[in-house]
């Protein structure tokens, strides 16, 4: 897994995502679309050390912010940029689509 990819829970949401750009990748462990997407969100945690957090948060287990955000389908990848969400993107969608996405919050 990649180092720089941080996990979330409804604990450390709100401070992770309160600065700067951050995507985080909503997700479950028994989701087949989310397995898809969890490789390419390991690179883009690479792809991005140093100029935007990437992070996923299981939705299961954090199902107080999952709820908050209006999370009803998963994989769903929102885009916040100082705390306040800029993109969502429901499904699977390939790197360079997300790459771009992240590239235009910073």
């Amino acid at each position: 897994m990649a180092g720089d990819l941080k996990h979330l829970d409804d604990e450390n949401f709100e401070t992770t995502v309160a600065s700067g750009v951050t995507l985080v990748d909503f997700y479950a462990d028994w989701c087949g679309p989310c397995r898809m997407v969890a490789p390419i969100v390991e690179k883009l945690a690479t792809v991005f050390a140093g100029s935007a957090t990437v992070a996923k948060i299981d939705v299961d287990k954090a199902q107080q912010t999952a709820q908050q955000l209006q999370v009803t389908s998963i994989p769903t990848l929102i885009l916040f940029k100082d705390g306040k969400e800029v993109k969502r993107v429901v499904g699977v969608r390939d790197q360079q689509f997300l790459e771009e996405a992240v590239r235009s919050a910073l």
